[in-house]
């Protein structure tokens, strides 16, 4: 039986948070692990058959038990740690225990699955329903019918599946306006005897925080999350039965303004969602029989906070004053308000939780005289400021930035967004119970903090001062090491912006005002998300939204959620509703990641199609293009060298093929074929239209070479080759430096690899010169910057209007760090086949990474020891990998860990590569430094970029004899002086290439 539970007046509170309970968080942050989570021990994956473990339901973290983040029919997995050589999984015997929640379970339902793979097996029995919990557990067998230990059990409970099963309406706090304090949404509640479980289902319009008196409820953030507020809302289940004992408390809510009503985008909207902030809440509790009921409605309360501004833009003010959860005198009565028509849904996506904590390196004085904390790591979250003194009144304002200039906090970055927050002391704070300020109401994307009004020394400062890393509670998936520790660093700064722009939706940044859901950037970035992280279920939601603002036209919003307004059919944005699923089925194997976008993909593809025409060239309209070009001016960054139409069309066959595949998986033959026919004439008339014989391609730059190699777009060997050669040459002739935007840098290593010429990606990604990927590092970055130049050498902040020092995109070349580099790349979905080829030396003596797969772990390990190459794999149970060694032929491994060496080709030793021509002379690092070290010694005041110059003047030169270097200088006009400088580069040149041929006469003249 179920009943609702009458109102109770606020005279009845026996436990009223409202002025003396302090506030407390409930088991303090119990995600801060996430942050620096080691990588999983090695253990060799041959050995006796265990059991199952880290049991996982849909994309939900391992181990964990669910709560309200499923739907009915929830798809099971499993890894198995160790089994013998040889073995694989031929059976799995699932045990499923279901219970009515507060109810005695049922009898165990077993289901017997012949030829069970052990990634996304659909749920075997019937649905749950909302309220519904299930402890499984499962033990597999392999041909032999030897059945492994049973895994120890996993709970998955429901929360409300259905909108009828919400009896609360959502209440408002009348008269609150957007500028006012936070309003705290209140009920007191007596819990009956015998209550023996408890739960609080909620969402908001808004953000917030649950407090049960005066304890916070869950880890959450920022919750219930972005989403389209339009079309969906996320709700979120707790189980409170230790915060509900049998009594009298009080229920607190307190409701920021958040994305639903507070500022968004750089035009500073405002109340984009609503101008009232709601809240939907409902108490259940149970003895095992009956269910009481206490959801939101009119005889709740609300009262303000005493956080008197939040935005999550400008930051937050609170008055330590007043009471944190408000005053009972100050209550007023709650309106009630319609259920939303949108979709009310449970939460499948980790919401942004405290992931880690930073504590402060140093406390700097600026030229000015201001005090600004210096965190050491630009990061995504908030502070928490413990105030040991300080007079009643006193302020302490926190202003926040990412960068110094000169010094001072440079702000000017962050344009609109003011990125302060204020706290009001209440002069109560001592060394033995300060004060503390965490405002939880707001997020800032920063490094640096310039402190004002702080009673206390720096040292004070320093041990007051904890930075609180707010991201989605995602489980890392990759640890990399390599031989270059520059290059280490740009991993970790693509792991730091990772989970800085991951905290509901992926943003492009996460400190100025802008932060939102760009589909281009996530579009070129996904697949090393998924790499670093296990990001799939934060990724399927934003899908998700992506998906639901598509017109029937297939155009798509270039941000989602989408506040921009104007739906576009553009390429590498709008592709993003292909290439983001393609990427998540690819790291998980699930094929229930297609189903739920195919339809949105082919309707993309299509609309394509019917601009395209017969032609099937994807032709004028708007583009963004290869954006941010380096050699596009800053206030122009749609002004690239790739010509739109090129670099439209690739997209369009790329997205045609991922369709076509998507449907073959799914099972739908005919609709397979259609697009695989589509993408077969989109090739053609892209190879037609745009590529010749030997393989240059209209716009001769690197993005569109870039693409034609990594998406297989040339047909021939014969194209091929000479499109490796031609995109190898342009990285050489840039002086080994990026050349590409948004869309062709995720993709030359990989390309150049591909097209034969690894050395080549090596080098491109070793250059420390700007742009460069390490030209950020060797400046003290300490995430990945937006521009190449957000900071100037001099120490000038980039003038641009868009300078983020946050910005993941440009460091997709992680991915190629972790599947070419050091090796490991998948290469059938979920991990199931592994493909194993180092691209050895060309700069580095060794490199690892250890991958968490949905297999199992899986890691690689080379190193270069004289003439010998050794090699470690680590492949898991399930899994199998080929082996490709430089000088060895191919092999299949199976799981277990496997130790090979091999002597290395003689090209990739050291010396072992003959400089004859200047192709070779500006491969070899170490001799070309020398040549451009002779130019600049010389004459290195007449010129700003030495090698960038020299490089110049050789662009026709690259097949001649390396000789002729001091000459082409010479008669190109190098600087003063050209005498005494080619006599210095003839000397360099006779030791550095002795074997080259001299220099023609008939070139000479």
């Amino acid at each position: 039986m179920t009943t609702h539970q009458p109102s109770q007046p606020a005279a009845a509170s026996a436990k009223s948070s409202s002025s003396s309970t302090p506030l407390t968080a409930d088991a303090g942050a119990p995600n801060a692990g996430l942050l620096t989570a080691a990588a999983p021990d090695a253990t060799d994956p041959v050995g006796p058959l265990a059991a199952p473990h880290r049991l996982r339901v849909d994309h939900q973290r391992p181990d964990l038990s669910v709560l309200g983040g499923t739907g009915p029919t929830p798809a099971l997995s499993w890894e198995v740690p160790t089994a013998p050589a040889g073995w694989s999984q031929a059976h799995a015997e699932i045990e499923i225990v279901r219970a009515n929640v507060g109810a005695l379970p049922a009898a165990p339902q077993t289901f017997n699955l012949e030829g069970a793979d052990a990634l996304f097996v659909p749920w075997p029995a019937p649905p749950l329903s909302s309220r519904e919990s299930a402890a499984w557990r499962v033990r597999v067998a392999g041909e032999d019918g030897i059945w492994s230990p049973w895994s120890a059990p996993a709970v998955v409970e429901t929360g409300l599946l259905s909108r009828d099963d919400w009896t609360a309406r959502p209440i408002t706090a009348p008269g609150n306006r957007r500028t006012d304090p936070a309003p705290v949404m209140v009920r007191r509640l007596t819990v009956p005897a015998g209550t023996t479980t408890a739960r609080l289902h909620l969402t908001a319009g808004g953000i917030y925080e649950a407090f049960i008196d005066g304890v916070k409820v869950g880890a959450d953030e920022l919750a219930p999350g972005w989403t389209e507020y339009s079309r969906r809302i996320l709700a979120q289940t707790h189980d409170v039965t230790t915060a509900l004992t049998p009594g009298e408390h009080e229920l607190a809510v307190v409701l920021g303004n958040g994305w639903y009503r507070g500022h968004l985008t750089w035009a500073m909207h405002e109340a984009v969602y609503g101008e009232d902030l709601w809240l939907l809440a409902q108490v259940e509790l149970s003895d095992g029989q009956d269910t009481t009921v206490i959801g939101t409605d009119e005889g709740w309360t609300w009262r303000p906070s005493n956080v008197t501004a939040n935005d999550l833009y400008n930051g937050q003010s609170t008055d330590l004053r007043l009471p944190a959860l408000g005053e009972a005198e100050a209550e007023s009565p709650v309106a009630t308000l319609d259920l939303p028509e949108a979709a009310l849904e449970p939460t499948t996506l980790p919401l942004p939780t405290v992931v880690g904590e930073v504590r402060p390196v140093e406390v700097i004085t600026t030229p000015s005289g201001r005090r600004i904390v210096d965190l050491g790591q630009n990061l995504t979250g908030h502070l928490r400021l413990t105030v040991p003194g300080g007079r009643a009144g006193d302020v302490v304002t926190l202003r926040h930035a990412e960068v110094l200039e000169h010094g001072e906090l440079g702000t000017r970055p962050l344009r609109h967004a003011e990125c302060t927050d204020r706290v009001t002391l209440a002069g109560t704070g001592t060394v033995e119970r300060p004060e503390v300020f965490t405002p939880t109401l707001t997020q800032h994307g920063f490094r640096y903090v310039d402190v004002e009004g702080f009673p206390g020394d720096d040292d004070a400062l320093l041990a007051s001062v904890t930075a609180r890393v707010v991201s989605a509670g995602m489980e890392r998936a990759a640890w990399f090491a390599s031989s270059q520790p520059l290059v280490d660093r740009l991993v970790e700064n693509t792991r730091w912006s990772t989970i800085d722009n991951f905290i509901t939706v992926p943003t492009d940044c996460p400190q100025r005002d802008e932060r939102l859901g760009w589909t281009g950037d996530i579009g070129a970035f996904a697949p090393t998300a998924l790499s670093l992280y296990d990001a799939a279920a934060f990724l399927n939601s934003w899908t998700k939204d992506l998906a639901a603002a598509q017109t029937p036209d297939g155009a798509l919003p270039v941000v989602s959620p989408d506040v921009l307004g104007g739906n576009k059919l553009t390429c590498a944005w709008g592709d993003a509703i292909t290439l983001v699923p393609w990427a998540v089925y690819e790291a998980t194997g699930n094929p229930a990641v297609l189903a739920a976008s195919v339809e949105a993909m082919s309707c993309f593809v299509d609309g394509v199609d019917a601009v395209a025409g017969a032609s099937h060239l994807w032709r004028g309209g708007f583009q963004f293009g290869d954006w941010l070009d380096p050699d596009a001016p800053p206030e122009e960054p749609a002004a690239a060298k790739a010509d739109p139409d090129v670099v439209a069309t690739a997209y369009f066959a790329r997205s045609a093929d991922i369709t076509a595949r998507a449907w073959a998986i799914l099972g739908d033959a005919e609709r397979a074929a259609h697009y695989e026919g589509l993408a077969a004439s989109v090739r053609e008339a892209y190879l037609d239209a745009y590529v010749t014989a030997d393989g240059l391609i209209l716009s001769d730059c690197a993005t569109v070479y870039a693409q034609a190699l990594a998406w297989d777009l040339l047909d021939t060997p014969r194209r091929v080759n000479g499109a490796g050669w031609r995109l190898a040459d342009l990285v050489r002739l840039r002086s080994f430096r990026i050349s590409t935007g948004f869309v062709g840098t995720p993709l030359v290593p990989a390309a150049l690899v591909k097209g034969g010429q690894a050395a080549t990606a090596s080098r491109l990604v070793l250059e420390r010169e700007c742009p460069s990927w390490l030209y950020p590092v060797t400046m003290g970055a300490t995430t990945i910057w937006e521009r190449w130049d957000s900071m100037l050498p001099n120490g000038d902040i980039n003038p641009g209007e868009m300078t983020s020092f946050n910005h993941y995109a440009l460091g997709a070349v992680t991915q190629w760090l972790i599947t070419d580099l050091a090796g490991l790349d998948v290469v059938g979905a979920g991990g199931r086949a592994l493909r194993v080829a180092p691209q050895v030396g060309h700069g580095f003596t060794s490199a690892s990474v250890v991958r968490r797969l949905p297999l199992g772990t899986a890691r690689t390990a080379w190193e270069i020891d004289g003439d010998v190459l050794h090699v470690s794999v680590q492949v898991p149970v399930g899994a199998s990998a080929e082996l490709v060694l430089p000088g060895a032929a191919p092999e299949t491994l199976g799981h277990g860990v496997h130790e090979r060496t091999v002597s290395l080709p003689e090209q990739l030793r050291d010396g072992g590569r003959t400089i004859r021509t200047v192709r070779d002379l500006m491969d070899d690092d170490a001799a070309w430094a020398r040549v451009v070290e002779a130019v600049a010694g010389k004459h290195g005041a007449y010129m700003a970029d030495p090698a960038a110059t020299l490089t110049g003047f050789l662009t026709h030169e690259l097949d001649s004899t390396a000789r002729i270097v001091p000459w082409a200088a010479t008669v190109y006009g190098f600087a003063p002086g050209m005498e005494t400088m080619q006599q210095a580069l003839d000397a360099v040149i006779a030791e550095v290439a002795p074997d080259a041929p001299e220099v023609p006469a008939a070139q000479r003249g």
